[in-house]
């Protein structure tokens, strides 16, 4: 009691420093910096990584870009460059008549010098730049190129797609925030029982979400995908806990006089319930921590600290605004439009057998369909974005005119020989995909001395310690086509040079596929582990765990499994997310029905009693809760013009749904048929002062 009087004495300093932290939050979140690129997640250490610091660290140089111009004369294009070269932070642009000094013939370079770089009546320029693929500064020149370039000119490359992506989430971020408020805010309203209520709920996890956003400061940074989703989950995770408050407050009100008295008890009583509920759905966040590809500590950090936020919210600013706008509370009652749930829960008791045979039923094709959406999931992020995108025209572009799905780049130190180098461009050359290879000694050949290039082109080619090679593959990026391809000229590189390094956008993805297969197992051992382990603690039970996991994994197998029923292909990142947000929020669902079949079998009823009394006083929660998270997350997937923010909204929305069934038609079923095992393995569900007739009643059910 002793925290409950405290908040309701202290509610108006409360409330000020509520207010008072908005503004260091505000400034906190506009300057937290946003990462839009998802390659840069992947662990320092792979080669990938490491040949992107190299050509940083040794060649002054960073993202890297093709710009398709149609149409245009050779003495434009040639001032375009010109033009281009002067943007600031672009380190090199190079065309193919760069390959030749003036007092080389042009006619002794190779034929495909010339082909690569033309097409028909398109010519491609390859551009440099000295900051690093996802910087503003890039971006900020990519934005001034293709304004100097106007509309017969296309900007490819990663940077390009970073820029177009940036635009995109800025344009729509606030809105997504606005509908998941809005849906959000109608959904509570008709199902509760107060007409503003929901509007001092969003008033007071808004704080908590502006001030989770602004400590993100101290992160340094944040991805895009955290900054997007960020917000919509915390208000659809958190939401519960203002629920829980209300209706305790409002349960307190019938037993004391004094409104204040009432809600410090209300306050302890949810800081109890919410503790319980609430680290779960940590835990399923901090189990993404566990991904060696670092986006999950980003996103997971982040809605840990959210929830925990959310949690402190929900005990002391949203009771303080409960008290001082008390009055107008009970003017705005209406009655719940949910109705009575006692016949609902006593025939789903009475058939529980077919519940249970449906759940047998349901089991292995789930988790065939699971496996299947798993190995279905898709990596290139330009199929994130819209088609009518400039990253993404420019990129049909280019495959169109130069047959250029994807730029690999081949960093060979310089101790290997020219012959050797001539030698494995040669192999390279005959690998299945390969357009082409150009290094200084593909293009010179052993006619030409490498003094007679000009110093730009030798500057971007060769270090002191490394040779830089484009190698142009007619493969996307993230096809096992590409996959293949980029093992058989690893195997070549290494042949010749055993430091030497393969990198660009295609590698980064194979890495990316690869280290993320890895980590969808380590997240959803440790998230299943931990909650486990977590519901063992809560209620005191060995038996408890293994049945509440077991109806939220069908509901996750059920929900992920739809996307390959549907012939829906997810992003990557998708079904790991999911697996374990489904899981820490949802498991609540179960969490809450279970805690008062406990209490309905201590205080000696049977079986069947307690399983139905527990149903029927879950049932609107359950559905209050689940509908808060289906509302905020529905409007923004059919919204979003991203497909990555739009497949987890929609597998959110779905998975909140499933689970909400899945905790209503299973749970009890499973209760009725482990009653006798779960009352033997758990702690509190016998009271040994139960009158003897309760037992007999309990034998006889």
């Amino acid at each position: 009691m002793k925290f409950g009087k405290w908040v309701v004495k202290c509610r108006i300093p409360i409330l000020i420093l509520a207010v008072a932290l908005l503004v260091p939050s505000l400034i906190g979140m506009i300057m937290t910096l946003i990462n839009y690129d998802m390659l840069t997640y992947l662990p320092g250490d792979i080669d990938t990584v490491v040949g992107q610091d190299i050509l940083m660290d040794e060649f002054g140089k960073g993202a890297f870009s093709f710009v398709i111009i149609e149409g245009m004369d050779p003495k434009d294009v040639s001032s375009l460059r010109e033009d281009i070269s002067h943007v600031d932070h672009v380190d090199t642009v190079l065309w193919y008549d760069d390959f030749a000094d003036v007092s080389v013939p042009m006619e002794i370079l190779p034929s495909k010098l010339y082909d690569a770089f033309n097409s028909g009546d398109s010519t491609m320029l390859a551009i440099f730049f000295d900051t690093s693929t996802s910087s503003d500064d890039t971006m900020e020149a990519i934005t001034a190129i293709r304004s100097i370039a106007g509309k017969q000119c296309f900007v490819s490359g990663m940077s390009a797609m970073v820029t177009d992506l940036k635009d995109l989430c800025e344009k729509e971020e606030p809105i997504y925030v606005g509908i998941a408020v809005a849906l959000a805010c109608v959904a509570m309203m008709i199902f509760m029982d107060n007409w503003i209520t929901p509007f001092v709920f969003l008033m007071s996890i808004g704080m908590a979400i502006l001030l989770n956003m602004g400590t993100n400061y101290f992160l340094g940074e944040i991805s895009y995908l955290t900054k997007a989703l960020s917000a919509v989950l915390q208000l659809a995770v958190t939401m519960d806990y203002s629920i829980f408050l209300w209706h305790s407050y409002e349960e307190q009100k019938s037993m004391y006089e004094d409104n204040k008295e009432a809600m410090a008890v209300a306050i302890n009583n949810t800081l109890t319930s919410v503790v319980g509920s609430s680290i779960t759905t940590v835990a399923g966040f901090i189990a993404l921590c566990f991904m060696s590809y670092t986006l999950g500590l980003d996103l997971g950090i982040v809605m840990a600290k959210g929830v925990i936020l959310g949690v402190i919210g929900c005990v002391t600013t949203l009771p303080s605004m409960i008290l001082v706008l008390d009055k107008l509370l009970q003017k705005t009652s209406h009655k719940s439009l949910l109705p009575d749930m006692g016949k609902v829960a006593s025939g789903i008791t009475k058939v529980f057998p077919v519940f249970l045979i449906l759940f047998l039923g349901l089991v292995l094709p789930s988790y065939l369909s699971y496996k299947a959406t798993n190995n279905e999931v898709y990596y290139d992020l330009g199929e994130t974005l819209p088609e009518d995108m400039a990253y993404v025209v420019a990129n049909s572009k280019l495959q169109e005119d130069f047959g250029v799905g994807a730029t690999h780049m081949v960093l060979v130190s310089t101790d290997v020989s020219d012959t050797d180098v001539r030698a494995m461009i040669h192999e390279m050359e005959n690998v299945e995909g390969i357009k082409y290879a150009l290094g200084l000694e593909s293009v010179v050949g052993p006619l030409v001395p490498e003094e007679m290039l000009p110093e730009s082109v030798k500057e971007v080619l060769k270090s002191d310690d490394w040779e830089l090679l484009l190698v142009n593959s007619e493969y996307k990026t993230a096809t096992d086509e590409v996959n293949a391809q980029i093992n058989e000229l690893n195997t070549i590189l290494k042949k010749y040079d055993s430091k030497g390094m393969l990198i660009g956008e295609a590698p980064c993805t194979k890495d990316l596929i690869e280290t993320t297969d890895e980590d969808f197992k380590v997240v959803n051992t440790v998230s299943i582990v931990a909650i486990f382990v977590i519901i063992a603690l809560v209620e005191k039970s060995i038996t408890l765990p293994l049945i509440l996991v077991a109806v939220i994994e069908l509901s996750i197998f059920i929900n992920l499994g739809l996307a390959h029923l549907t012939g829906t292909s997810l992003p990557f990142i998708a079904p790991i997310c999911i697996s374990t947000i489904q899981l820490g929020a949802t498991v609540d669902y179960a969490i809450l029905m279970t805690t008062r079949y406990k209490q309905e079998r201590y205080e000696g009823r049977d079986k069947r009693e307690a399983v139905t009394n527990a149903l029927k006083v879950s049932i609107p929660s359950i559905i209050v809760s689940a509908m808060g998270l289906f509302s905020a997350t529905f409007g923004v997937a059919l919204y979003s013009d991203v497909d990555i923010i739009s497949s987890l909204c929609d597998l959110m929305a779905r998975g909140a749904i499933v689970s909400m069934f899945a905790v209503i038609l299973f749970l009890p079923a499973m209760f009725m048929l482990f009653d006798k095992m779960i009352c033997v393995t758990s702690i509190g569900f016998r009271n040994k002062n139960a009158e003897p007739s309760n037992t007999l009643k309990e034998r006889t059910a």
